[in-house]
């Protein structure tokens, strides 16, 4: 049980919205307390103006599950905060609560999900079921957003950029910093900055040098007393500086540099980082000048690094036109392989940053660039274009009786009763739509009749060549009935889902709306409520 607690010890049964606890009480005082309840989890609109959503959140919702009670001392503050005339016996039930009679049915995490589909589907005692919502919505909320937002930059992106996720500094809090590293990564990215998230859930860990590293050597001869060598190598950095400077004049001449113009203490910077990382040598070149120093002195060092039989890995840059920059690099790293003639030099990588958004990589692709990574920070783990996805948790049926809550905007009637999602598939592979059936019902056979769930005449037949459940059942009776997959297959199942889509429906631009419908016996079940509680009005 150990293994299954929540990662973040703030997950607890107090991380909930008061009102939970008042109508807890309620309940309970009306002996409703232990009826037997189903609450879905949904969201209504897709983020960032587009048609899809990837579901993320659910590994964490399950070890809430696990785990959820509240302590001696959840008990004690509890009993400041409510009224002084809260019966003891109350107390005592919140003291005993668990999540032993809790059962959580959900979509796969890392799936591709869309508006109105119950994510996860609970059912129990509905006092327990109201206290852990605001925990659910809380887990599910920002792990989808940033997880989709992720899915968008590498769609963006393409699939043989390198993403690299740089965002813990400007993320909302360790929290959020967290979070967003592992969702990210869910996502699309390859890698995160985030070292801790690297350690809590297996993620690669990837960075550079910042310009502070670079500014902070100011000549070679700061570098006089260093009396090590080389990893691997029996070379001293005295004997180092020597091969950078021997190659120092050839490059400055390949490149029409004033070799008396370059940065010393860069290349200095440089050469320290070479030394003590000669197989991942990557620097960032625009700390002074690009052209006039940066991109002379990588090569400089990189060039001592090849006749010690290391390869340099290459260059960020963060800041300046990074499409006309990286093209000018590459071009200047193409001309180093043949003057020297080392092949792989043209090849060496270059990475950008600098406040990089989904509109910013769209445009350098427009332009043109010789990119090979980005590093993103404040936009994805932000998610600085939409801040919030809106999922909502709503009660669906108690005691074996649909419910239902109606609203003057359609969007916001919910679909009543237990529910079971297939998606259906054509001929060449791709899912057609989605269609939301009643519990119970048998799965779509031959002709399926997919009707809108508010619009009456929007209907229409699917002759699906296959279909499939998109639930599982993760916790019956709270014990984990489902094996729990790697963050990794999570990752694999997202990129999957994204690839077995139709483009239209995924791309970033005027995507084309997925459709989700309902079977006909949830329509009539659904539309019958409706009218049942919508009061007539009288006129005179």
């Amino acid at each position: 049980m150990a293994a299954m607690n929540p990662s973040n010890p703030l997950v607890q049964a107090l991380l909930t919205d008061f009102y939970q606890i008042t109508m807890a009480y309620a309940y309970w005082k009306c002996n409703k307390h232990n009826d037997n309840a189903c609450f879905d989890l949904f969201f209504r609109k897709n983020p960032f103006r587009g048609e899809f959503t990837i579901f993320c959140g659910l590994e964490e919702c399950i070890r809430h599950i696990l785990n959820v009670g509240f302590s001696q001392s959840d008990i004690d503050y509890l009993r400041q905060v409510l009224p002084d005339d809260v019966h003891e016996g109350f107390i005592e039930y919140l003291l005993s609560l668990d999540g032993s009679d809790i059962t959580l049915h959900a979509i796969p995490e890392g799936s591709i999900v869309f508006p109105r589909e119950p994510l996860i589907t609970v059912e129990g005692p509905l006092a327990k079921l109201q206290i852990i919502e605001t925990t659910l919505l809380n887990l599910v909320n920002f792990a989808s957003l940033v997880a989709t937002n992720a899915a968008r930059f590498r769609l963006v992106a393409g699939e043989d950029v390198r993403l690299l996720e740089f965002g813990l500094r400007r993320a909302q809090g360790p929290d959020g910093g967290v979070s967003a590293s592992r969702y990210c990564y869910i996502g699309g990215f390859d890698a995160t900055s985030n070292i801790l998230a690297g350690k809590m859930y297996g993620i690669p860990c990837k960075g550079t040098n910042a310009h502070s590293f670079i500014t902070s050597f100011n000549k070679l001869t700061d570098l006089d007393h260093i009396d090590k060598t080389i990893n691997g190598c029996p070379c001293t950095m005295k004997d180092f500086i020597q091969i950078c400077i021997s190659y120092k004049e050839a490059v400055c001449n390949l490149l029409k540099v004033n070799s008396s113009e370059t940065i010393e203490g860069e290349l200095t910077s440089f050469i320290s980082y070479a030394f003590t990382f000669p197989k991942s040598y990557l620097v960032l070149v625009d700390s002074y000048d690009v052209f006039n120093s940066g991109v002379p002195n990588f090569l400089i060092v990189a060039l001592a690094l090849h006749s010690l039989n290391f390869k340099a890995v290459g260059v960020r840059i963060d800041s300046g036109d990074l499409a006309y920059q990286s093209i000018e690099i590459r071009k200047a790293f193409k001309q180093a392989a043949e003057h020297f003639g080392i092949d792989y030099f043209s090849n060496f990588s270059i990475i950008g940053s600098n406040d990089i958004c989904e509109e910013t990589i769209a445009s350098l692709n427009q332009q043109g660039h010789s990119l090979n990574a980005f590093g993103v920070g404040t936009h994805l783990v932000t998610c600085k274009s939409q801040p919030a996805l809106g999922c909502v948790y709503k009660l669906v049926k108690v005691n074996g009786l649909n419910r239902i809550k109606l609203s003057e905007d359609p969007i916001k009637t919910t679909m009543p009763g237990k529910k079971v999602v297939y998606r259906l598939f054509g001929k060449e592979g791709h899912p057609l739509a989605d269609i939301i059936q009643e519990d119970g019902e048998p799965a779509p056979e031959g002709r399926v009749l997919c009707r809108h769930p508010n619009v009456e005449l929007k209907r229409v037949y699917i002759n699906p060549t296959s279909y499939k459940c998109l639930q599982k059942t993760w916790v019956r009776n709270g014990k984990v009935s489902e094996p729990l997959p790697s963050i990794h297959e999570v990752k694999k199942l997202c990129e999957n889902e994204i690839k077995m889509m139709r483009k239209d429906h995924v791309r970033l631009l005027n995507p084309t709306p997925y459709k989700v419908s309902v079977s006909e016996a949830m329509y009539q079940m659904m539309h019958k409520m409706i009218l049942e509680h919508t009061p007539i009005r009288e006129m005179e």
